[in-house]
């Protein structure tokens, strides 16, 4: 009793409740702040001397099991709750095992809080793994935030405290509080399986019932169980949902009002799948919530998690996928949150040299403790499949990989073996994709990765890391500091637009033009182009149709499509104002044609990850800076040029594979884009060998363009759908 009072007791269940003791059959309450307490249609309880402690006899009483308690606190105001120390255990043994070795799945079921009925009564049953703590209280509004009245049960042995409150529902305020057992240190923490906060800078947890959505995608889930995502076009528009657009006076908009307008104009502009950078709950704006606290929980800056569902739900009963940025590789040193939680490093390591991000401030998960392991691994499930997310793209992989990533000498532990590796991440990596293409066929895992770590999209029973692609990080620097030069100087470099395709066939990629190649003084993408304004679009249109006729997937940050000028600011919307300008008109419009083309013609997409579909017609020609390749599918093919000097090329001859007509069918030097119109109708292929095959054509290539042809075979009826010079799709 004394530790009752004290609230130190790891089992309150043991004191609290109805007892059988001495040959009487009593019941013993702790009510901090209570006058009196009597139970309901029985006797009063009497104060135990100088506590708040309340005791009486209940012998040869017929009371139910779950007796309630009417009691006045010292306000005189009166209450009435059931006696929260009348139930049992309400977590089963198999699913703490489960979670023990790592294992479960669906933790996000069993921790955290959970609207239940137990025997006819409702209320909500609250669980944490806290295996350092000497008690664990659940606190709120409905005790007035005091640890004393509602110590948790600890379940022996698996770290894991519970308490089943009756009368508690959906809206409830709570956090954790908790006493460490080795230096009694008291602190309050929130819910990490929380799955909704207070709008920030509060930080409790919100009790929120899960189950109630009414889904309208049953057809997107059917098809995305098989679709064939290497062999399909794969758009992806990269959004900041705080800085995408706002309101006239600065505020956010809802996750529906958001959805409304992002997936009305995602269509417009042909993409096929929106990637959110991180909606997990952040503490901090300017993060742009990479340092996460709420690994369950979509944001509540733009509303409930049940919004957030409705976003998902519109974007796929209009054909477009949504992928989130998932943050598994390193968490934030709020005190209110994983760091630290019960008094000791627990999510993290003990050891800074493995546990601390020293250049970020920010701390690294334990993948080698089997709880931390299933926390992530439970949370990319959560994702998955409470809010039918269609893929993950992990941040910061590289991170997660080497023990001494971005540390100096001396400044990391080797592994067992000696090496750099840390061998705890990569084994939960391939966990993570193995569980994730088992139970959600169709989700893809994209890993944000840098180096040269071989084998990152390959399976993991032949040594792979199990991810469905990966960003093409290499490509992405490589083109932007050969676009950076002069095109006077480009001859020098043309080895950077060449040399990726020494490796792309290694791995499944993704082409990125993320966030981050325009902030932090990098400048936008239309200002990493040089020349004057009408060489620098005219360099972007160039750039964007480079990407969109390599092989690989296609990820735009937003603005990136319309060339906004200055950098990101995730503090205020995008500057849509300079789409009354025809340049910025003309970007868009080239964005969203060369999207329909992708999509409409497998040649762009077919083989974006095997050799067959991509053959160069000359890669050499460096002193003209010029490139010129064939896109393949099973059926037919396509023909590219580049030039990528302001120096129109004309009868500029490209050897061809069959005969027949060549018709232009995209010029990003159209007018309708802003270009100069120097351009191609169709043209017949001569029987004139050329760079190794068997028939050639003449072009006409425009000043910092691309152009791109299909043909028509010589029996085929040559009939346009639209005048030659009309190049917009």
């Amino acid at each position: 009793m004394a530790r009752i009072v004290e609230a130190r007791h790891h089992d309150p269940f043991e004191v609290l409740g109805r007892h059988h003791e001495g040959g009487d059959d009593i019941v013993r309450v702790f009510l901090p702040g209570a006058q009196r307490v009597r139970i309901e249609n029985g006797p009063e309880l009497f104060r135990i001397e100088g506590t708040d402690l309340f005791q009486g006899s209940i012998k040869g009483l017929d009371l139910p099991l779950h007796y309630a308690l009417l009691w006045t606190d010292t306000e005189g105001k009166q209450h009435r709750t059931i006696d929260p120390y009348t139930f049992p255990p309400q977590i089963p043994d198999f699913d703490l095992y489960l979670f023990g070795t790592g294992k479960h799945w669906h933790i996000y079921r069993i921790l955290g809080a959970h609207l239940r009925v137990v025997d006819g009564i409702a209320g909500t049953l609250f669980a944490v793994w806290a295996p350092n703590a000497e008690r664990v209280s659940v606190v709120g509004d409905f005790n007035r935030w005091d640890g004393r009245c509602h110590p948790m049960r600890c379940r022996y042995g698996s770290g894991v405290w519970e308490l089943f409150i009756p009368g508690l529902g959906e809206g409830t305020l709570y956090k954790f509080e908790i006493r460490n057992r080795q230096h009694g240190t008291v602190f309050v923490k929130t819910d990490p399986y929380g799955r909704y906060f207070e709008l920030r800078p509060n930080t409790a947890a919100i009790v929120v019932d899960d189950g109630k959505y009414p889904w309208g995608d049953q057809e997107w889930m059917k098809r995305r169980q098989k679709w064939d995502w290497q062999h399909r076009p794969i758009s992806i528009y990269e959004v900041h949902l705080g800085s995408w657009r706002r309101r006239p006076d600065g505020s956010f908009l809802n996750y529906r009002e958001l959805a409304e307008q992002l997936v009305a104009y995602a269509k417009e502009q042909g993409f096929t799948h929106i990637e959110l950078l991180p909606v997990t709950e952040h503490p901090l704006d300017a993060s742009w919530g990479y340092q996460t606290t709420g690994y369950y929980a979509p944001t509540s800056r733009f509303g409930t998690p049940d919004d957030f569902r409705w976003f998902v739900d519109h974007c796929h009963q209009n054909g477009i996928g949504v992928i989130l940025d998932w943050v598994p590789a390193h968490f934030p040193k709020d005190a209110w949150a994983l760091a630290w939680f019960d008094g000791v490093p627990l999510y993290e390591h003990a050891d800074p040299r493995r546990g601390e991000h020293r250049d970020w401030g920010t701390l690294i998960y334990d993948y080698g403790r089997n709880e931390v392991k299933n926390f992530l691994l439970g949370s990319a499930m959560y994702w998955l499949e409470e809010f039918h997310i269609d893929g993950l793209r992990v941040d910061a992989v590289a991170s997660m990989l080497y023990l001494d990533y971005s540390r100096q000498p001396g400044d990391w532990v080797p592994n067992k073996y000696g090496g750099n590796e840390n061998l705890e991440a990569i084994d939960f990596l391939r966990e993570l994709n193995s569980i994730t293409q088992q139970q959600h066929p169709g989700s893809v895992i994209i890993a944000e990765e840098s180096t040269a770590w071989p084998q990152v999209t390959r399976p993991p029973w032949v040594g792979g890391l199990g991810f469905a692609m990966k960003w093409n990080m290499g490509w992405m620097h490589d083109t932007l500091f050969y676009f950076s030069k002069d095109p006077v100087f480009r001859k020098y470099h043309h080895d950077q637009l060449t040399f990726g395709l020494l490796y792309l066939f290694s791995e499944n990629f993704v082409l990125p033009f993320s966030h981050d190649e325009v902030v932090h003084g990098k400048g936008s993408m239309l200002g990493k182009m040089p020349g004057d304004e009408w060489q620098r679009f005219a360099n972007l249109r160039l750039l964007y149709t480079y990407m969109f006729t390599y092989p690989g997937k296609k990820l735009l940050f937003m603005g990136n499509e319309f060339g906004q000028v200055p950098e990101w600011d995730y503090a205020k919307e995008l500057e849509w104002f300079v789409l009354q300008y025809p340049y910025h008109r003309g970007v868009q419009s080239l964005v969203a044609d060369l999207n329909r083309l992708y999509v409409r013609r497998p040649e762009l997409h077919q083989y974006d990850f095997q050799p067959q579909g991509f053959e160069w017609i000359d890669c050499h020609d460096s002193l003209q800076s010029t490139l010129s390749y064939l896109r393949k599918s099973e059926d037919d093919f396509l023909v590219v040029a580049l030039n990528f000097t302001p120096v129109p090329r004309h009868d500029y001859r490209l050897g061809v594979p069959e005969a027949g007509s060549y018709q232009e069918i995209f010029n990003s030097d159209s007018e309708f884009y802003g270009g100069s119109n120097v351009g191609n109708g169709w043209i017949e292929a001569e029987a004139t060998p050329w760079m190794g095959r068997p028939y050639s054509i003449r072009i006409t290539l425009p000043p910092l363009a691309g152009v791109i042809f299909c043909r028509h075979p010589l029996n085929q009826p040559q009939s346009l759908e639209q005048p030659p010079e009309q190049l917009s799709l």
